[in-house]
């Protein structure tokens, strides 16, 4: 079963990421608008839409995917199979893809998987937005409760494939901290890609 529902517009920012990084509330912070969200990690189990009536434009927030406690393995693939195909259907419409990390935990993260062998999510993720030709634009969030900042970020781009320093990435790598508001890196990135796209009516969105 997909996702059923989507609102009509020709132009979309998706949010993806794991469980409990952050989406929901970076979503209210985008939007200016609160979303019920479960208390229970990997309890949004369909996309939040928001959308503006005068513009054909939405940011979606895709549910939570990756390890969630009490939700089982076969289920938390097939949110993973959704979330992947919903992106793949609509990707001719979808601006940009904004991958949400913890950024205190996401070097962790990635570094287990790997070590066990597997593909981590987030990698996974980057490089399928990539694939679909959807630009991946990676907000790493709770970069209050960072202290090595360039050294974190510059280890995440590393693993994401791209070249460090980070900061020749900032069109792709956003360091914010949602919960206070802080946002513009991303706002910045975002605005860069709407240009890119010939969609200065959507600049309104993200100042």
């Amino acid at each position: 079963m997909t996702f059923e529902g989507r609102p009509n517009r020709d132009a979309e920012v998706v949010l993806v990421g794991r469980s409990n990084v952050g989406k929901s509330t970076l979503m209210r912070e985008l939007t200016g608008h609160d979303f019920t969200t479960g208390k229970k990690p990997g309890v949004t189990r369909k996309p939040n839409h928001f959308d503006w009536a005068p513009q054909s434009f939405m940011f979606t927030d895709l549910p939570g995917f990756g390890f969630m406690s009490g939700v089982e393995e076969d289920h938390r693939e097939a949110i993973k199979t959704d979330v992947v195909r919903y992106v793949e259907d609509n990707a001719d419409s979808i601006l940009a893809g904004i991958l949400v990390v913890d950024g205190k935990a996401v070097i962790d993260i990635i570094d287990r998987h790997t070590e066990a062998g597997d593909i981590p999510h987030d990698v996974e993720m980057f490089g399928f937005l990539q694939d679909v030709d959807v630009k991946p634009i990676v907000a790493v969030n709770k970069m209050d409760k960072v202290d090595d900042r360039d050294e974190r970020l510059n280890a995440l781009c590393e693993r994401l494939g791209l070249y460090p320093p980070w900061q020749q990435w900032d069109d792709t790598i956003a360091p914010i901290t949602a919960k206070k508001g802080s946002i513009e890196p991303l706002n910045e990135a975002l605005r860069d890609c709407f240009r890119a796209a010939n969609r200065d009516d959507l600049l309104q969105f993200v100042t």
